[in-house]
């Protein structure tokens, strides 16, 4: 019988994980929901091409207040309990369901109610990421911190597996119900955080907020290999962001309905959860650098085959592959940046790199929609996955501290 990994035994690392879990799902039902319920609305009276654009802005929507709050809320979260900036934001993101859920239930659902709250969910994320990004490594020893990044990924991958398909069923039963099941995990989430003790901090910084701000930016230009792990992903997924464009391969290209859509978000996650497994029972020790590298270049390969296809099953696989390929590059990068950053920085460095994250992400989100508007969904995400597959020709040139970077602690933090 396979034993429980070290890091689940420690208490307030379980409250953390189940935390992170229940958000995941809770936080996927909403995107999956919000996107169908935008695209399906905007097909009624738009051509396929002019709706997917709206896709774009709902991402557009989603960055702008990350863009705002990220880097001040990494100084917020080196000077401030990071349990309480966590609690604050899945406050906000319950809030978010719960006004969606009435809207639902009441009848009318205003295209501008849907881009309020998508933004609300940005300020949310905001705030939660860099927070819970720098609790997790006070939670657990730092000979056990690469297992619990992988574990982390597990948490996150499995919510984001099961809260697609869970979000698709629940709305096919009625369009409040996913929002009304979301608070009440987001409400589950609140009480996991609460659950967690109070964990060492950092003595107080003697340098003003700003000059703190300055400080956790430089100290990632600086260093090549975070500098280059947090830019590939950046760039990458800009450029081959493919799940944006979901519903309209569910509902046009595949015709598989808000039914099939629910899968279609999930395989990326399942992948990922695959490879998280697999990275928690046998972590990466050697060659990380090449294996990044390798992954991001699959990555685009992967996000070409599945623009290119029109067979559902084949979708399916190709993003499966993707979720995997993802999988490695964000284990690789977050170990990086939470092994070669001091504990008083990472409230900061955690900041800039889930700005990068989400604009890789949510940017991503607005380049597929603007691709789709005036060269087509389908062009826009093949071109997209080969766009990817050159940035990582491009970063293996330009970053070669990281393309020969063999273990994760050939460096220390400083």
């Amino acid at each position: 019988m396979p034993s429980i990994p070290a890091p689940l035994k420690i208490r307030d690392y379980r409250a953390f994980w189940v935390a992170r879990f229940f958000a995941t799902v809770a936080g996927m039902m909403m995107v999956v929901v919000i996107g169908w319920q935008v695209y399906d609305i905007a097909r009624e009276s738009m051509s396929r091409d002019d709706a997917a654009f709206l896709l774009g802005m709902i991402g557009l929507a989603q960055f702008l207040p990350l863009f705002c709050l990220a880097l001040v809320v990494g100084v917020i979260a080196d000077r401030v309990d990071r349990r309480y900036i966590a609690r604050a934001a899945v406050a906000l993101e319950i809030g978010c369901a719960g006004v969606l859920g009435w809207l639902a239930l009441a009848g009318d659902m205003p295209m501008l109610a849907l881009f309020v709250v998508a933004a609300l969910l940005g300020v949310g994320r905001a705030f939660q990421g860099p927070s819970m990004a720098a609790l997790a490594p006070n939670l657990v020893p730092r000979e056990l911190l690469p297992q619990a990044i992988a574990l982390n990924s597990i948490s996150w991958q499995t919510g984001a597996v099961l809260g697609p398909p869970l979000g698709a069923f629940l709305y096919a039963v009625s369009p409040a119900t996913p929002y009304v099941v979301a608070a009440i995990l987001f409400a589950l989430t609140f009480i996991c955080l609460i659950i967690i003790r109070p964990v060492p901090r950092p003595a107080p910084s003697v340098l003003t907020p700003w000059r703190s701000l300055v400080e956790g930016i430089a100290y990632v230009r600086h260093n090549k290999v975070l500098l280059g792990a947090i830019s590939l992903d950046l760039f990458a997924v800009l450029l081959g962001g493919a799940t944006a464009m979901l519903p309209v391969y569910a509902r046009d290209v595949l015709h598989v309905g808000v039914e099939g859509l629910g899968p279609l978000r999930a395989a990326p996650s399942a992948g990922a959860v695959v490879m998280a497994v697999l990275l928690a029972s046998r972590p990466l020790r050697r060659h990380v650098g090449p294996v990044m590298f390798g992954s991001v270049a699959l990555f685009g390969l992967a996000t070409i085959v599945f623009g290119l296809s029109t067979s559902y099953p084949l979708s399916l696989a190709a993003l499966a592959v993707l979720g995997a390929a993802d999988a490695i590059s964000v284990f690789v990068r977050g170990s990086l940046i939470q092994l070669h950053t001091p504990d008083d920085m990472r409230g900061r460095v955690s900041s800039v790199s889930g700005l990068f994250i989400s604009a890789s992400n949510e940017l991503g989100e607005l380049e597929s929609g603007l691709a789709a508007r005036y060269i087509g969904a389908v062009p826009g995400v093949v071109i997209g996955g080969v766009g990817a597959i050159i940035v990582t020709v491009l970063w293996a040139w330009r970053f070669p501290q990281l393309r020969n970077a063999d273990r994760f602690d050939q460096q220390k933090p400083t």
